[in-house]
């Protein structure tokens, strides 16, 4: 005999969200407005990630943080040609997650001495960047796949790997000793 609780479903009587009067009614519409999103993303990285590269002192994680800025500024423009392909002009919408790892780079930044405990930090929301932007790519790549917009998914998916190539490296450069480093 099964001892589990019984769940009862929800009523219809719970009030659900309105949707603005500009929501996406089609997936075709959230693709849109989710590249919209990344863009503003990527060209907010395109600034701060200088600032992190500055304020990092461990030669690898600096050079990781360059060699990122340059592979970030391809993503804008692999962006703007995924939006070419698609018929929609290029326009950025304020991404609110970005904008809060972002915020929680500059309060890591702010709040460690500089040295390997801040390079820690760089790593530890560098990451959180990347984990968003293997997410924020994946479900796109999925979007432009049931829309069969080809192109949009070889540009999605390109972008995605190297955002996956650069998490596998700050990953490898917090286990190389800076981490241990940090906890002295």
């Amino acid at each position: 005999m099964n001892s589990k609780p019984k769940t009862t479903a929800k009523t219809s009587t719970e009030k659900k969200t309105p949707a603005k009067s500009d929501a996406a009614k089609e997936l075709v519409d959230l693709f849109e407005d989710s590249l919209k999103d990344i863009y503003w993303a990527e060209k907010a990285l395109v600034k701060a990630l200088p600032k992190m590269q500055k304020n990092a002192t461990d030669e690898n994680l600096k050079e990781a943080i360059g060699q990122h800025l340059v592979e970030t500024k391809e993503h804008v423009s692999r962006l703007e040609a995924t939006f070419e392909s698609i018929g929609v002009k290029a326009q950025a919408k304020k991404c609110d997650a970005m904008q809060g790892l972002l915020d929680e780079a500059d309060s890591i930044i702010e709040e460690t001495e500089p040295g390997t405990v801040r390079d820690a930090g760089i790593i530890a929301v560098a990451q959180k960047v990347e984990h968003y932007e293997i997410a924020t790519y994946g479900t796109l790549a999925a979007f432009a796949k049931v829309l069969n917009e080809k192109e949009a998914l070889a540009n999605l998916l390109s972008t995605l790997e190297e955002e996956k190539n650069c998490d596998s490296l700050l990953t490898q450069l917090a286990d190389t000793n800076l981490n241990s480093k940090a906890k002295k």
